[in-house]
């Protein structure tokens, strides 16, 4: 119902509401004055910029009051702003409103409080009308200027005249502001149109706002609000209770915080603000809308809004919700710094924080870590109360109270944790890209522990080592227990690891580290103890496997399955190897040199790689290319490097030949032939392997340094070797005597004793050249019991012939010959030289020089020899008495030189004293027979 009555064409009473002021105006003339002054306020101050918002929110009204979404269609007709709605039309307390300065006609739910905001029209126009469907009201400058019979300023919107309700079809009222001169129609337009989505999201029961043909939508699907424009759209998402919150959003949920806004109560005051969301509210404000007003009343506003921004932040998905934490930095009023502090207080207190085991949290009870390593906090979940999901923002999240964590601080909750090898990876995965990124320095993870292969967990990359091999290789070393050898548990192997201090380990490093040498080692002794063998085993011949059979020596040492129990490998032989039938039966007895590798195990491993780990299936070679001293397990080992002349160079040698059957030498032979590793070691001069088999094999019965090959010309020595089924070749090899070569003391003894054996028959020159041999040998035997004469015979007791002339007085039974180094013979062989024996010239001779001998002169002319100087005695017949008893002799030397006055003494005399001994016979010949025949001949 109106307050004023209605005349016929004057529905709104506007007649009566004129005579009301002026006749305020005339009986109090200050009224006029006053009305003027606080319409001027409110258009250059409070509403000089607040035209649409003002508009808008009558609009909203409007459509509230008429039950149904409203639209607003703003336009420009020939310099007239235009601004239609639908809703409510425009009633008695409406006009009143608009014709009182200081007067509201809206209740209940409306936006507005005062009613003063149509003063905003002012702003442009001196000729505002409100057309309606209901009838319409017209306010004019001059028209009120008249009627107060005044000029100058005065308070256009006291006076309101009936108008004609002219509303363009499908609105129920439309407002026309004739704009003043100097006012710009277009850019009033290009404002609103600027300002339009964001009057729809203020204004809930606005649906539609066109500004000269462009239209502006409002649509809401749950708690999004879309506001759809010309060009764009943009999509926000509200929160509604005693206040609104509004963020905007992507079209797929994530928010787009605000960089700065205005408090909105619901339409925008002057009091600016920089959280991310937008809060519209019902506030005290100031008369002009402008400014909040301070007091009890605001504060409990504001800690109102504050309580339900956490309502806005649950709406959005946990991972984005970090988003809408305020950022540091000055407030941008007094209400910001209130309401920053409230809604940080809230979040600090109030559960929206999604943790990773599924709970919300309140800031104060979050936990979050110093660094973004997408990945890390769902790792983290279980050991990490209250750890937060997803990326979250450290430093934003101070401000709420959350607890920050160091990766210091979870490298030490890691410390002991007991995750298996796979979580390892993840995590290190998780890391690296933060390292990699450089959002995290790898110097911080110096403590991020490494599970081992071994199970133990080390405290730091550091001095472990990353495998590298097959799939097969990485398995078996999952399981092996190497103290000291720091494996990395192949699942958990990361690149991170080497840029943290680890190393990359190959099959071939690995194998020749020295903790596994060490554990290889001990393994007979861990097994024997009760500790599973299995484990080491496999992981070890994978290497040798991947390393091409390639193993060290003291990989021998390895702990394998033998028939009964577990043996090194170097004491195992393959189950079908040809050693089982050349070793004696005993070596394969309990407690014996070897034992037979288990034949299901044997299956399980390539035959070359067991016999790299040292499992036999042939001889073994055993190669040192630096030898010291003799320690390489071979038979009589330092017997043969005593009779060395020097330490070898290299040694290469066949270890376990004294494990051959006796009757099985000719096969062992053949085996040894045919492998090249041992048939290089056979042939190795001055070696070990073919020392001791030419002296302690057996081939029928005796040694084979004691057989001759059949063409060796040592018959009498040495018995021709029977047919064994070996080649001439092979069987020199094995120390079966193509001649008199003597490589040890037992040899030369041996040879002594068969030169000394009666039972043998030797010729003179086979008996010469082995006296020869021995004294090359360079040996020192024991004196033998009997020697071999100069004839053949064995005698007890002779002279070592060591001067040429002795020979004509003793019986070739006496002496023993020595082609070469005479002293040293008589010495081996404790026998006195023939120069040293007693002898003494029985008949007298008569000295002649040399060149008063014609014939000798001839013979040397013949020769080209010089004669010597001196001469010679001359007997006939020359008699020496040595060894008890008188012999003529053809020449003989003491202190002179004597001769038989014969050709052969004159001949043997002269040779001597020319120093041409060799030519004896020669001059014998000559001086008989000097013609050219005998010289030539």
């Amino acid at each position: 119902m109106s307050d004023f009555a209605a005349a016929p064409g004057d529905p709104f009473g506007t007649a009566q509401l004129r005579d009301t002021t002026l006749r305020s105006w005339r009986e109090s003339p200050t009224r006029l004055i006053e009305d003027t002054n606080v319409e001027r306020d409110l258009r250059v101050g409070a509403y000089r910029d607040r035209l649409f918002v003002e508009l808008a929110q009558n609009a909203a009204d409007a459509a509230m009051a008429g039950g149904a979404p409203g639209r607003v269609r703003v336009s420009l007709v020939d310099s007239e702003l235009r601004f239609a709605n639908t809703g409510a039309p425009l009633d008695a307390r409406g006009v009143a409103s608009l014709a009182s300065l200081r007067a509201s006609g809206k209740t209940g739910g409306t936006v507005g409080r005062f009613g003063v905001g149509f003063a905003a029209v002012r702003t442009v126009s001196d000729e505002p009308r409100v057309l309606s469907t209901s009838g319409g009201v017209a306010f004019s400058a001059a028209r009120t200027r008249e009627a107060a019979g005044i000029d100058g300023d005065v308070p256009v919107l006291r006076l309101p005249w009936p108008a004609p309700a002219e509303v363009p079809a499908g609105f129920d009222t439309e407002v026309r502001l004739p704009l003043r001169d100097g006012v710009d129609g277009a850019r009033l337009l290009d404002e609103l149109a600027e300002d339009a989505g964001d009057l729809l999201l203020a204004l809930p029961w606005l649906a539609e706002f066109e500004v000269d043909g462009r239209v502006w939508t409002r649509g809401a699907d749950g708690d999004v609000v879309e506001i759809r424009g010309p060009v764009t759209k943009t999509r926000w998402l509200v929160h509604r209770g005693d206040v609104v919150w509004a963020v905007p959003v992507k079209d797929d949920g994530t928010p787009e915080p605000l960089e700065e806004d205005v408090l909105r109560a619901p339409t925008p005051t002057d009091d600016g603000l920089s959280l991310p969301a937008r809060l519209l509210a019902s506030v005290p404000v100031e008369p002009s809308r402008r400014r909040v007003l301070p007091g009890a009343e605001l504060t409990e506003a504001l800690e109102r809004a504050a309580k339900e921004y956490v309502g806005l932040v649950r709406l959005l998905p946990a991972e984005h919700r970090f988003a809408l934490v305020p950022r540091p930095g000055f407030p941008k009023s007094t209400v910001d710094a209130k309401l920053r502090d409230e809604v940080l207080a809230t979040l600090s207190s109030e559960p929206w924080l999604s943790t990773q085991d599924g709970a919300e949290v309140s800031g104060r009870q979050a936990r979050v870590l110093d660094v973004d390593v997408p990945g890390l906090p769902a790792l983290l979940a279980d050991l990490v109360p209250g750890l937060l999901k997803g990326s979250a923002p450290a430093q934003s999240l101070k401000a709420v109270s959350a607890q920050v964590i160091g990766i210091e601080e979870v490298l030490e909750t890691l410390t002991g944790v007991a995750k298996d090898p796979g979580w390892w990876r993840e995590l290190y995965a998780a890391l690296a890209i933060a390292v990699e990124s450089h959002a995290l320095a790898g110097e911080r993870l110096d403590g991020l522990p490494v599970p081992l292969s071994d199970g133990r967990t080390l405290p730091g990359a550091r001095g472990s080592l990353l495998v590298e091999g097959s799939t097969e290789l990485l398995e078996l070393l999952s399981d092996v227990d190497i103290p000291g050898l720091r494996l990395v548990h192949p699942a958990a192997s990361h690149p991170l690891l080497e840029r943290l201090g680890a190393k990359h380990a190959d099959a071939r490093e690995l194998l020749n580290s020295d903790q596994l040498r060490e554990a290889v080692e001990r393994s007979v002794e861990d097994v024997r103890s009760g500790l599973d063998g299995t484990t080491l085993a496999g992981a070890v011949l994978r290497l040798i496997a991947d390393c091409g059979d390639d193993a060290p020596r003291w990989a021998g040492a390895l702990a394998l399955p033998g028939t009964d129990t577990w043996r090194r490998a170097d004491e195992l032989v393959l189950p079908a190897s040809p050693l089982l039938d050349i070793f004696d039966e005993e070596v394969f007895e309990e407690d014996g040199a070897l034992d037979v590798l288990d034949e299901d195990f044997a299956g399980d491993w390539p035959q070359s790689t067991l016999e790299a780990a040292g499992v036999l299936d042939s001889f073994a070679v055993v190669v040192d290319d630096e030898p010291h001293e003799p320690d390489h397990d071979l038979p009589d080992e330092e017997a043969w490097w005593d009779s060395l002349p020097e330490p070898p160079s290299t040694l290469v040698a066949i270890r376990d030949l004294d494990l051959v059957a006796d009757d099985a030498w000719p096969a062992a032979l053949r085996l040894l032939a045919a492998r090249p590793g041992t048939w290089h070691a056979l042939r190795t001069p001055l070696g070990h392997a073919a020392w001791w088999i030419a002296q302690y094999a057996v081939l029928e019965g005796a040694a084979p340094n004691e057989w001759r090959l059949p063409d060796a010309d040592l018959a009498g020595l040495y018995d021709e070797i029977p047919d064994v089924g070996l080649n001439e070749d092979l069987l020199e090899i094995a120390g079966v005597r193509a001649n008199l070569d003597l490589s040890n003391v037992d040899e030369v003894a041996d040879l002594l004793d068969r030169l000394a054996d009666p039972a043998r028959t030797v010729s003179p020159g086979l008996a010469t050249r082995a006296y020869a041999a021995v004294v090359e040998s360079g040996m020192e035997p024991e004196a033998p019991r009997a020697v071999r004469a100069a004839d053949g015979s064995v005698v007890d007791d002779a002279l070592v012939l060591d001067v040429p002339w002795v020979a004509g007085a003793l019986e070739p039974g006496q002496y023993v010959v020595a082609p070469e180094d005479p002293e040293r013979l008589a010495d081996l062989l404790d026998l006195p030289l023939a120069s040293g024996a007693p002898a003494e010239v029985t008949s007298e001779g008569e000295y002649a020089p040399w060149a008063e001998l014609p014939a000798l002169k001839l013979v040397a002319d013949q020769l080209g020899i010089r004669l010597p100087d001196g001469g010679v005695l001359v007997h006939d017949p020359l008699t020496v008495r040595i060894e008890g008893a008188e012999h003529d002799v053809q020449w003989w030397s003491d202190d002179r030189l004597h001769a038989a006055d014969t050709s052969e003494g004159l001949a043997r005399a002269f040779a001597w004293a020319a120093g041409r001994w060799p030519d004896r016979h020669l001059i014998t010949a000559l001086l008989d027979d000097p013609s050219p025949r005998t010289l030539l001949a």
